[in-house]
């Protein structure tokens, strides 16, 4: 999908967003903080956890990633194949690192709950992966890559006239 290094900003930026406004919102609402935040509150949340995911996922997770996805033995030429190694690859880093953070968040906040780090770790995880996975394959992977294809990389291919 995306060639060049701005298309994968717009493709990051694109993936990150619908993520975070889904996972922050699922995350908020299972811990009951969805009705007791303000939307002040709940906006500057957003932000801070979308930048850190955007870094994320273009720095550490993106690139381990891709080469994971595309070290694995498959044909390359089966496109849908490679997006699903890839998501698959993408959606584990990205849930692995970011269940940390909300943890870390929530610590921050008084609001873990005194149970074991890693079992609360791991229940995290699992909750997040049950939701973000069929989400990103089912659903947003294939909005973002046809938003993505239709208005961006539509215009960067349309050579102007003489």
């Amino acid at each position: 999908m995306p060639t060049t290094k701005k298309e994968h900003i717009y493709f990051g930026l694109m993936m990150c967003t619908g993520m975070v406004v889904v996972m922050m919102t699922f995350n908020l609402w299972h811990n009951g903080l969805l009705s007791k935040m303000s939307p002040l509150e709940i906006l500057l949340q957003f932000i801070l956890c979308f930048i850190i995911a955007f870094l994320v996922e273009s720095f550490i997770v993106g690139p381990v990633a891709r080469k994971i996805a595309f070290s694995l033995p498959f044909d390359k030429s089966n496109k849908i194949l490679g997006v699903l190694a890839m998501s698959f690859f993408m959606v584990i880093g990205m849930v692995l690192i970011m269940s940390l953070y909300g943890m870390i968040s929530a610590y921050l906040a008084n609001q873990s709950n005194g149970a074991s780090v890693l079992s609360t770790y791991l229940h995290t995880i699992a909750r997040n992966l049950s939701l973000a996975l069929p989400y990103q394959i089912i659903i947003l992977g294939p909005l973002v890559r046809y938003v993505f294809g239709k208005f961006i990389k539509e215009k960067g291919s349309v050579v102007p006239s003489t």
